[in-house]
C-alpha cells in the first residue's frame, strides 16, 4: 500500500536557519519560553516545534532512537526529509524524540558522551503537554540571572535524574522540553532544586 509523506519545510533553508537559531537560543537560555513561527504539518506523534526542530537538527550523519510509542510514520517522515538512520539502542542515539515523557527511559539509558568527547552524547527532544502543570523546579546556572522557577509536565523522577546528569559534567545529555508551539532548552550546566 502507498504511503503519502506529509511534505516538510516549505523553506528549507531559511527555514532550518532560523529554527536552528531559536534552539540556540533556547539553549544558551535555559527555562525561557521561545515559540517561533513554524508553518509545519507534522504526521501524528510530533508536535509542529519539534518536528520543525527534527528537520533541522537531523541528517545523514544522525542516529535517531524514536520512543517506541510513537507512530510508524513519524520514522517514515524522518526517514524521507533528513536520511537519517535509526537505532532501537537509546545508548547509540545521537538524537532521542520522546512523545510520553511520563514512560520515557531513565537518563542513565541515553549516551552522556566520553570524558574525552563530552559533546558525543544523547540530545533529547521531549515533547510535554505544557511548562506548568508539573512539580515546579528552581533552575540556575548559565544563561539564568539568578533563579527561575519551571514546571514543566514532567514527571518527578526526571528531576532526580537530571540532578545526577548535572553533576557529570561536562559529560552529560541536553534536552529540549516542546508544547505544541513553545520551545525551553535544558542543558546539562542547569541545577535544579524543587520549589516547596
Amino acid at each position: 500500500m502507498e504511503t503519502t509523506i506529509l511534505p516538510g519545510f516549505s523553506d528549507s533553508v531559511h527555514e532550518a536557519q532560523r529554527m536552528f537559531k531559536g534552539l540556540l537560543e533556547a539553549l544558551a537560555h535555559p527555562s525561557q519560553i521561545y515559540s517561533p513561527t513554524v508553518a509545519l504539518a507534522p504526521p501524528d506523534g510530533l508536535t509542529p516545534l519539534c518536528a520543525a526542530a527534527c528537520l533541522t537538527l537531523m541528517d545523514l550523519e544522525t542516529t535517531v532512537w524514536l520512543q517506541p510509542s510513537l507512530p510508524s510514520s513519524v520514522k517514515n517522515w524522518l526517514r524521507f526529509h533528513t536520511g537519517c538512520r535509526f537505532s532501537d539502542s537509546s545508548a547509540a542515539a545521537t538524537f532521542a524524540v520522546i512523545s510520553d515523557a511520563f514512560s520515557q527511559p531513565d537518563l542513565e539509558a541515553f549516551s552522556w558522551g566520553s570524558a574525552e568527547d563530552p559533546e558525543k552524547s544523547t540530545t533529547l527532544l521531549i515533547q510535554v503537554e505544557n511548562f506548568d502543570s508539573g512539580k515546579a523546579q528552581q533552575l540556575s546556572g548559565p544563561g539564568i540571572l539568578k533563579s527561575i522557577a519551571l514546571a514543566p509536565a514532567l514527571p518527578e523522577t526526571f528531576w532526580h535524574q537530571w540532578t545526577r546528569n548535572h553533576s557529570a559534567y561536562p559529560q552529560g545529555i541536553d534536552c529540549f522540553l516542546f508544547t505544541q508551539h513553545s520551545v525551553v532548552g535544558l542543558p546539562r550546566t542547569v541545577r535544579i532544586h524543587s520549589v516547596l
